[in-house]
């Protein structure tokens, strides 16, 4: 599975430099697919982790006033497969 990570790594770096990034950016999903199911990883945990990448950026953006202590809000993306 490291050897397939490594070719989508290639074809991506090849996509970005011919100018292709949506092409890559479907590689760079297919990527990170790869690297949760090679590290055991749910949808929650990357849930969480963008949670907490968005939340030291801009610590008031996750503040929804019309959201209740405890509720979640609706996810931005979802990993199909």
């Amino acid at each position: 599975m490291f050897a397939v990570l490594a070719s989508l790594e290639q074809c991506r770096a090849t996509l970005v430099a011919a100018g292709n990034r949506e092409s890559a950016h479907l590689i760079s999903v297919a990527i990170l697919d790869l690297r949760m199911k090679l590290n055991r990883l749910g949808e929650d945990d990357l849930k969480s982790l963008c949670d907490e990448m968005v939340q030291s950026d801009n610590p008031d953006k996750l503040r929804d006033p019309k959201l209740q202590p405890g509720q979640r809000r609706q996810p931005l993306l979802r990993v199909v497969k």
